[in-house]
């Protein structure tokens, strides 16, 4: 076998790195699609409403939507380098003060703003530079989150887990 690692510049690992995104936000699109399109069928069946101990079907549906925009923004400002500092405490007690007026929507305006997110999300994904998904913001915490991360995290694996848990709750 022929070493090649001895001959490696910054620029070939940069270009390394930028093909593993690369392949990586075409998965995440994917995911993100398929988790869509299931709340696409989940979604019409829920009813509006609010739970008294526990969010009911319909606030889970809100807190999916507002996710769905607000993690999907940070994939964005974050990928095209317009946010470098993220407060992420102070934007979740936000997104809580969002969710409780997003709950007043009907579910069938809340599953199509969540929908028109993912859409525009998954499209923001298969077409970034693979290096912009490697941007980074620093959090208040002083660690540095990238925008990938964003996408991976805390909207799809988010979405995903809240798109299961409608469905269970839907199905007991």
């Amino acid at each position: 076998m022929k070493i090649e690692s001895t001959g490696f510049t910054r620029a070939d690992v940069e270009q390394f790195l930028d093909q593993m995104v690369d392949h990586d936000r075409n998965v995440l699109a994917d995911r993100l699609e398929k988790a869509s399109a299931k709340l696409a069928v989940l979604a019409p069946r829920v009813t509006a409403g609010r739970g008294e101990t526990e969010w009911s079907n319909h606030e889970l549906l809100g807190h999916i939507a507002v996710l769905s925009k607000f993690y999907g923004v940070l994939v964005h400002k974050i990928s095209s380098a317009q946010m470098t500092e993220l407060d992420l405490l102070e934007n979740v007690t936000l997104r809580d003060v969002v969710g409780e007026q997003m709950a007043q929507i009907e579910p069938a305006e809340l599953l199509r703003m969540a929908l028109a997110d993912h859409a525009r999300t998954a499209k923001l994904l298969r077409t970034v530079e693979p290096s912009s998904l490697r941007r980074q913001a620093r959090q208040e915490n002083g660690q540095l989150i990238s925008a990938e991360e964003i996408a991976r995290l805390p909207l799809v694996n988010h979405l995903e887990m809240h798109v299961d848990q409608l469905e269970r709750s839907l199905n007991s």
